[in-house]
């Protein structure tokens, strides 16, 4: 090996530990230990590989004029990253190809934007040249200093589903903790026992979802290895070397210089937009300005768009992306594709490998969310080439070499990530037609389809424990009212201010739904304590889309001939620490959010929440959130709802701010506890209600939308613009059966709204002790319960979630697994979601509560066969409560069963 050869920190480790050292990019770096590069890959999927990769190239940038030159030398938008978060960026040149890609960390450091430092981690073949071409494009800007850390700054990966739990055990606890559980975040902790502070990011180069980068000073980097490979080891953590790095890499289809970016095989310069991966890189924010080689990337992305829309392109000669990066896998053969193989599609020379070889995969066993990765594997042949862009998904084509050729088809991936902790392999298939089962005869079918529900039925009303919070069974008498006429009718209707104020229907026979729409309002808003409801909503769901499409409609109303702005900026609960999917930007507030156009994302800012506590707002970071985003609208509420919500400090924060934020609480799952025991939106502050019907509230499924926005009031407008899109923008047939269920509905809550909304909350506090006086491990703050709601928050243990809501189904306990604020998503659930509701209004109490939590106790810590002795438990509780006696109800019902017969 060459003597001149740069070497890390790690390479005395390395060479003590059987490190197969080879030269690369003028370093000596490991290419394999005694595992061996496809047993190294192996265990980084399924366990987790820690790599060195302090060969790279690190550059320390800051000073007034940072952002300005990374702006300009760079192609994504810095001025996009908050404190604590990375992105992946490219440093092109002048004709819109890739000098080199790069990762850029902004450090939590620096409240200003002046203050911030970053890091930029670039290719290790290519530090020198990049440290050269900034030199120069440095000439241009004042007060900026570029470090070159590379040498007293180490970086190692630790990529994998087993990684998480290997850190969380290292660090210092109760004193700091892992990044937040999304792409990109950062943060600077600490490593138990040796005072040593470590930046630790969720980034990596090998397609893991579960994937960390540590960047610690040099000398105390073999430390941190070796206590990972320590606590690692007995979770199947190897150390792994650059040959491995190589093909996961290339299973994740993410490029490396000089394959996919940099030149191609004849010496031409490869478009940053021919790849995915580099196209998301790059920004054409205003705020970025002229930046090195923005026109000609421009010319790429336009040339992108019209082929990807299917629009009319230039002629080929013309074109600037003709060819483009795809993956590909062999099939039918044997062959192993390498780098600069040709390819051929439909009997001409398409183009060429770029990167190719051979890489193993785990097979997969087990059903939907509970796969995990068996003992068994295989090996499969797939690659990268650069080939002609008009060739699609699907193809086939032919690889090449002296004289010999297999084929391949191109596919949209390899891998995929959207389901932690686990990447899963991607196999090429051959699309098939779907075949229907021949038809059964109309009684075979109903007599299967009735069996099945009665069966259902049965168990679910008699045998199980449900525990959901989102559901509830109404009482006997609302089902069947649903089930009556005038269910399956119509009664469109408007309020028509030129007649009168009066509402006009468009349909005959309407008297009677028109009585009971009168009547449930009337029920609805002494619940609520309001002055306007609108009940045609047929979900929590829809009843935020309108209220969202409404407040769009009232934000344009002085200007009706220009197209409609949305909402400029709003601040929610983030979906993953339990926020509503409704309220996101994924979700019902997709399409009336605006993008902002600093971040270049939908402009929804999350609560902070309490480091201590992640299912609280942090009230003071919100009230700096508030003030320098000026939202137009707050939206309170969540699906994971442990805590009263902070209406009443909220409206305070906003009260002096023209024009004020609107302020919406989506009380879908706590509307039934509306109330002094719990809290009332409308006395705290709240504009807006929305809520579900059938959750803690006694209906039916249905929605509503409630406020104080009465004619005469400021806000009249804004509630004739929800009503608007309510009717006719969202419904026609507003589901009238359950709409007469729900008024009886109402009529319960508020005869027994008191009692009620009292068992169900001293209940759920029970509950939680229980649970943990059992020796389980409860979430939520014990000083306060655990619980102010009718929710109970269960950890399991990371990713058990779903195998023990599954197990508890099968002891007939039936609930929801709930991923937690530090989750990575829901197939990673460490948690269970349970609400006491249901069960206290089949009479449960505080004892039979704690004797469940008993009963739970033997299923998930001993894996116990509980099903028949839960079976019986349930039996003592069929009987409805809080509604009309059976004796009371039994005459009533018998008249609804003589009409529906």
């Amino acid at each position: 090996m060459e003597t001149d050869l740069k070497k890390t920190t790690l390479w005395a480790w390395h060479k003590e530990h059987d490190g197969q050292m080879v030269a690369f990019a003028g370093w000596q770096m490991p290419v394999a230990y005694k595992t061996g590069i496809v047993e190294e890959h192996l265990r980084t999927r399924k366990y987790g590989g820690l790599f060195d990769v302090s060969h790279m190239g690190r550059f320390l940038i800051y000073g007034e004029g940072a952002t300005p030159f990374l702006q300009h030398v760079l192609t994504n938008n810095v001025l996009a990253l908050e404190h604590g978060m990375a992105q992946y960026t490219l440093i092109p040149d002048e004709w819109g190809g890739a000098i080199d890609d790069a990762y850029l960390y902004r450090l939590d450091e620096g409240k200003l934007m002046a203050q911030s430092r970053y890091l930029l981690v670039v290719n290790a073949a290519n530090k020198e040249k990049d440290w050269d071409w900034f030199m120069e494009q440095k000439k241009r800007f004042r007060d900026l200093i570029i470090e070159d850390k590379s040498e007293e700054m180490s970086m190692i990966a630790l990529q994998g589903p087993k990684t998480k739990e290997v850190l969380e055990k290292i660090l210092v606890e109760g004193h700091t903790v892992l990044p937040d559980p999304w792409r990109n975040r950062l943060r600077v902790c600490e490593i138990e026992g040796e005072q040593v502070t470590v930046t630790i990011s969720r980034t990596g180069y090998t397609g893991e979802p579960i994937c960390f980068e540590l960047f610690s000073p040099s000398e105390k980097i073999r430390m941190i290895w070796e206590r990972i490979l320590e606590v690692g080891a007995p979770n199947g953590i190897v150390p792994v070397g650059l040959g491995a790095r190589d093909t996961l890499r290339l299973e994740a289809s993410l490029p490396l210089y000089a394959h996919e970016l940099g030149v191609d095989k004849e010496g031409k310069e490869i478009p940053i937009f021919a790849a995915p991966a580099p196209g998301l890189g790059v920004s054409f924010s205003p705020l970025k300005g002229n930046f090195i080689g923005r026109d000609a990337l421009r010319r790429q992305f336009e040339e992108m768009k019209l082929r990807l829309g299917g629009d009319p392109l230039p002629p080929k000669e013309k074109q600037v992306v003709p060819k483009r990066i795809f993956p590909f896998a062999v099939v039918g053969s044997q062959g192993i594709p390498r780098q600069g193989y040709e390819v051929w599609a439909h009997g001409k020379k398409s183009g060429h490998v770029t990167s190719g070889t051979m890489v193993p995969y785990w097979i997969f066993s087990g059903d939907g969310i509970l796969m995990e990765p068996s003992d068994d594997k295989a090996m499969r042949s797939i690659g990268l080439a650069y080939i002609d862009a008009d060739l699609k998904e699907g193809e086939k084509i032919e690889i090449r070499q002296r004289g010999k050729s297999f084929e391949g088809m191109i596919v949209e991936r390899h891998l995929s990530l959207e389901a932690p902790p686990y990447a899963r392999p991607i196999l090429p298939e051959e699309k098939k037609r779907r075949i229907l089962p021949p038809p059964k005869a109309l009684g075979e079918s109903a007599l299967a389809l009735v069996t099945r529900v009665v069966d259902n039925t049965r168990w679910r009303q008699r045998e199980t424990v449900n525990l959901i919070p989102s559901e509830h069974t109404p009482s006997p008498l609302v089902r069947f009212l649903t089930i009556a006429d005038p269910s399956g009718r119509y009664a469109e209707h408007r309020l028509v201010k030129g007649l009168g104020e009066r509402d006009v229907f468009y349909y005959q026979g309407t008297k009677l739904i028109e009585e009971v729409e009168n009547l449930l309002s009337e029920e609805l808003r002494r619940f609520l304590g309001c002055l306007e409801v609108e009940p045609r909503v047929i979900s929590g769901q829809m009843a935020n889309t309108a209220v969202f499409s409404g407040l769009m409609d009232y934000l344009n109303r002085l200007d009706r001939k220009s197209e409609p702005r949305r909402i400029r900026k709003v601040v929610n609960h983030h979906l993953g620490r339990g926020g509503h999917l409704s309220a996101q930007p994924l979700g019902a507030l997709r399409d009336f959010v605006a993008i902002d156009p600093m971040t270049e994302r939908p402009a929804a800012y999350p609560f902070p929440v309490l480091r201590e506590n992640p299912y609280q707002i942090d009230l003071e970071k919100t009230g700096e959130l508030i003030e320098a985003q000026r939202p137009e609208l707050i939206v309170l509420g969540k699906s994971m709802i442990i805590y009263r919500e902070p209406v009443r400090e909220i409206a305070q924060m906003v009260s002096e701010i023209k024009p004020k934020p609107i302020i919406l609480y989506d009380m879908a799952h706590v509307l039934g506890l509306v109330g002094p025991y719990f809290q009332d939106p409308f006395q705290e502050g709240a504009d807006l209600v929305t809520g579900s019907t059938h959750k803690t509230f006694f209906g039916p499924q249905r929605g509503l939308i409630a406020s104080n926005m009465e004619e005469g009031t400021e806000y009249e407008e804004l509630w004739e613009a929800i009503v608007r899109r309510v009717f006719p923008g969202s419904v026609s047939n507003h589901h009238l059966g359950t709409l007469v269920g729900l008024l009886l509905a109402a009529y319960e809550m508020n005869a027994f709204k008191t009692e009620y909304q009292k068992a169900v909350l001293s209940n759920a506090k029970a509950f939680a002790k229980a649970l943990r006086d059992e020796g389980l491990s409860v979430e939520g703050d014990p000083k306060l319960g655990y619980t102010e709601t009718h929710q109970v928050i269960l950890r399991v243990g990371y990713r058990l979630g779903p195998l023990m809501a599954n197990r508890l189904e099968e002891n007939n306990i039936v609930l929801n697994y709930q991923a937690a604020p530090d989750d990575e998503g829901f197939t990673s659930a460490s948690c269970l979601r349970m609400g006491t509701q249901e069960m206290t209004r089949f009479g449960m109490k505080e004892a039979d509560f704690a004797q469940l939590a008993a009963y739970m106790k033997e299923i998930i810590l001993y894996d116990r066969p509980m099903a028949e002795e839960v079976a019986r438990f349930r039996k003592r509780f069929t009987e409805m409560r809080y509604c009309l006696s059976e004796a009371e109800a039994r005459p009533l019902l018998d008249r609804l069963l003589d009409v529906l017969s």
